[in-house]
């Protein structure tokens, strides 16, 4: 008996007992599905944030206090200085733009409205190195960091909550009762990438936010920044601009032989980083959902042994009437993968319906379904099918066709 003489014949056993055939594969519809809608919605979660994260800035380094994975007694704190010593050209040839930054949280108040939010304390270079678009007014300026100007400019949500009816431009808002005054609105960005929306951010000049704001100084009176933001001259400089960048800092923080006392990371790091914690998180969550699998497995596994005790006389029939103790096995067998790989079938659709579901509610995301997805599912669950219908089938082949004759 061929291949398929013996799917006509699952397909008709599996027809005559619809509602059976239904449930059975209802475990392996659900777990194909899950697996389907988390596995294409990871992918789009991993595309979305390596393009928000690129969109940050153009060949950006941060560089930011302390390391990874080390004890230090002792963390030196990054300064102003620090920062303008990487605008060298001279010292830092690969480095076009240099931003330090200050970052706190902070109340603000307009009128009767108060809600909390990032204040920034930025440079006029910072809306280059992040590549931050103003769309109404301006952004800090030198004068502003000259004079310690109290003038501010206001992220996309922040003027939607504090300014819904009114023009931002002009208004006067105040953080921590310091009271400033709204110069520009920055363009709708969303999330950085880092979990926080950069359209909840204030900006406001970075002497103004460590004398007026948060009177932070070192001892020896310098401004400490809570990051520097480096942009180096191309994508081929980030290397380069790496090694500079670590070489004036090592001079300046006076280590000879000890560790560095700071970071340099990369978009690609942080890109690597996402991907592998979104990687994990997806291989996890599919994990969970392949149990619906194996429960369906389990499922098609009781109903064959069911069909085989059902069918015993058809099998002692077949058996006296020529049928091979592989014919038996391979009709059994066809069947449990067919039961497994329809519920498969039908699990993608189930799931690629769940997926754009998903992007219907949260637009920012767009499932991604490759063609390896789908393989990788219908191939797993014919696997299922093979698996869990070896042994019925073979207790279908191994019996003797007398007694199955003789059995009511």
């Amino acid at each position: 008996m061929n291949i398929l003489e013996s799917v006509r014949i699952a397909l008709r056993a599996l027809a005559a007992n619809k509602l059976r055939a239904v449930l059975t594969m209802l475990g392996i519809i659900i777990g194909v599905g899950a697996v389907i809608a988390l596995l294409s919605l990871g992918q789009g979660v991993q595309a979305t944030v390596e393009g928000e994260i690129e969109g940050v800035g153009s060949n950006l380094l941060l560089v930011f206090a302390g390391t990874f994975g080390t004890q230090q007694q002792r963390v030196q704190q990054l300064t102003y200085r620090d920062a303008q010593a990487l605008a060298d050209p001279i010292a830092a040839p690969s480095v076009a733009a240099v931003a330090p930054m200050i970052q706190r949280s902070a109340t603000v108040v307009y009128g009767q409205h108060e809600g909390s939010a990032t204040i920034l304390g930025v440079t006029p270079e910072y809306s280059f190195v992040r590549n931050a678009r103003v769309v109404e007014g301006r952004f800090i300026e030198d004068g502003d960091l000259t004079t310690r100007s109290r003038v501010c400019v206001i992220g996309a949500d922040v003027a939607d909550t504090f300014f819904p009816d009114t023009v931002a431009l002009g208004q006067t808002i105040k953080i921590r009762n310091v009271p400033f005054r709204v110069v520009g609105v920055m363009e709708r960005k969303g999330s950085s990438g880092f979990g926080a929306s950069q359209d909840s951010y204030v900006y406001v000049p970075l002497t103004t936010a460590a004398v007026r704001l948060f009177g932070t100084r070192t001892a020896s009176g310098d401004f400490p920044l809570t990051l520097i933001n480096v942009a180096a001259v191309d994508k081929a400089s980030v290397d380069p601009a790496i090694e500079e960048v670590t070489a004036i800092l090592r001079e300046r923080h006076r280590l000879t032989y000890q560790d560095n006392d700071f970071s340099v990371i990369t978009q690609r790091d942080i890109i690597n980083l996402a991907g592998s914690i979104i990687g994990i998180l997806t291989i996890f969550l599919g994990a969970i959902a392949g149990i619906s699998l194996l429960v369906g497995g389990i499922g098609i596994m009781n109903i064959m042994l069911v069909s085989v005790t059902e069918r015993t006389r058809e099998i002692g029939i077949r058996k006296a009437v020529g049928a091979k103790r592989r014919d038996i096995l391979w009709q059994f067998l066809i069947e449990a993968m067919v039961l497994s790989v329809l519920g498969g079938l039908i699990g993608i659709a189930l799931g690629m319906v769940g997926a754009s579901v998903v992007t219907r509610i949260e637009p920012r995301i767009e499932a991604v379904l490759t063609p390896g997805i789908v393989l990788m599912a219908t191939g797993f669950s014919a696997a299922v099918g093979l698996f869990f219908g070896i042994y019925p089938a073979m207790r279908a082949a191994g019996l003797h066709p007398i007694e199955a004759l003789r059995y009511e």
